[in-house]
């Protein structure tokens, strides 16, 4: 397959006018826009930038800035343009047939390094989704025939048919993919259904993309998954059981890397895959604190995450990269800027301990709640039970009461409680909590 060559587009907008950041310069947007092509696979060939208060309605950019990249088209024989901004259907339209060649959107660009890099069912089915969600706004054919629609001469004939038949094949694919996705949801339900029945805690890696963590997967479980330095290259999650120094085990799961404005019908079209976040203890929220752009990378995941309504979890952040700072950075105060974190590097396994331990504290606290319970020795059913459902710390057992210090699983502590309460009003002996 051949690589196209691409001219790349960076539009900053005005913040006061639109809906912005304005922390990220006209540089930074234009670098990562730089990063995203060479990881859709795209050789570029020439890169134009622009700052404007308010996009022009039909064609975005005035008709001089439009010149100017149909020159550089021309000079670079380029066979695509990308802009950073999300585009209309009318202006996409418009744009391509003043430049002549295609043109696609910051939104299309993801999709597309997206389709790449899904490699599960469910993981394809959400790409395909999201893409014809994009596209259909945006099918009509080229000339009279397929693009005017409505009344009157020169619209009906058989190019409306084709357009009609073309858009209704596209939404009964859509229904297929969402039926198809709903029943790979009830599965993946059931699996974390099962995980909930064993016990097992749940931490979910979440981050900016690129951040490292599936080489941060790779080192706490000992074993190889796809990572490089490119963006979005795991898209699928990853769950895998980790063991702790005191023998307890916990399941990590990764999870799609974040982006700053990522499109919201993109997070719609990845809740489930999402969903392992959801569903998890504690989030492990990974920062590359070599990255110039961090604390903008960090208020992008936060943003993010109060979208998908999980600000409310624990969060442990996690300063991934810590061996490429420089010699007179210090990683203690980086983590008391953060805290809770931890400094590590997932390449070297440095702090990789000080991670887990920190993590097995941050679970204990978000899981189990610690009780003193002085039960009366004939009730060794209760103590029985005590066994099964909680973590025993300590025993004292004197001539009358058993005396068990017992670390409750926080979901369970409810039942345990009216269990005990209903054990007070026999005549078997009165348990104390």
């Amino acid at each position: 397959m051949s690589v196209e060559r691409a001219i790349l587009v960076t539009v900053q907008l005005d913040p006061r006018f639109f809906k912005g950041d304005s922390l990220w310069s006209l540089a930074d947007e234009a670098t990562e826009l730089h990063e995203l092509a060479i990881s859709a696979g795209c050789q570029v060939v020439g890169q134009l930038s622009a700052k404007r208060h308010r996009p022009i309605a039909g064609t975005f950019l005035g008709s001089g800035k439009l010149q100017e990249i149909a020159e550089q088209v021309s000079k670079q024989r380029a066979q695509v343009v990308i802009m950073n901004q999300e585009l209309s259907p009318a202006q996409q339209r418009n744009i391509e047939d003043l430049l002549e060649v295609k043109t696609i959107d910051r939104t299309q660009l993801i999709l597309d390094i997206f389709a790449q890099r899904a490699r599960s069912q469910e993981g394809k089915i959400q790409v395909e989704l999201a893409q014809l969600r994009y596209l259909l706004p945006r099918l009509v054919g080229k000339g009279i025939m397929l693009s005017r629609l409505g009344g009157g001469i020169g619209t009906r004939g058989p190019g409306e048919q084709k357009l009609e038949m073309d858009r209704r094949r596209h939404r009964e694919h859509i229904s297929r993919l969402v039926h198809d996705l709903e029943k790979l949801d009830k599965r993946r339900e059931a699996i974390r259904a099962r995980r909930k029945e064993i016990g097992l805690p749940v931490a979910a890696l979440v981050g900016y993309t690129n951040a490292g963590k599936t080489t941060l997967l790779n080192r706490l479980t000992g074993q190889i998954h796809l990572a490089r330095n490119q963006l979005f290259t795991t898209l699928d999650p990853l769950a895998r059981r980790i063991r702790f120094p005191n023998g307890e085990f916990v399941i990590v799961t990764d999870t799609v890397g974040f982006l700053h404005h990522l499109p919201h019908h993109l997070i719609e079209a990845f809740k489930a895959t999402l969903e392992e976040a959801r569903d998890a203890d504690v989030l492990i929220h990974l920062l590359d604190v070599s990255h110039p752009l961090v604390f903008e990378h960090a208020r992008a995941v936060s943003d993010v995450l109060s979208q998908l309504k999980l600000n409310d979890k624990p969060i442990l952040n996690a300063l991934n990269k810590c061996d490429q700072l420089a010699p007179d950075s210090k990683s203690e105060s980086l983590e008391g800027l953060y805290a809770p974190a931890v400094a590590i590097s997932a390449k070297t396994g440095q702090g990789i301990d000080r991670l887990l331990d920190r993590l097995g504290k941050q679970l204990d606290l978000s899981l189990y709640e610690p009780m003193t319970l002085r039960i009366p020795i004939e009730r060794a059913d209760v103590v029985a039970n005590l066994y099964q459902s909680a973590q025993v710390l300590k025993r004292q057992v004197t001539d009358t009461t058993i005396e068990l210090t017992v670390r409750v699983p926080t979901n369970l502590r409810p039942m345990v409680l009216a269990y005990l309460k209903g054990d007070d009003a026999n005549d078997k002996g009165k348990i104390q909590a």
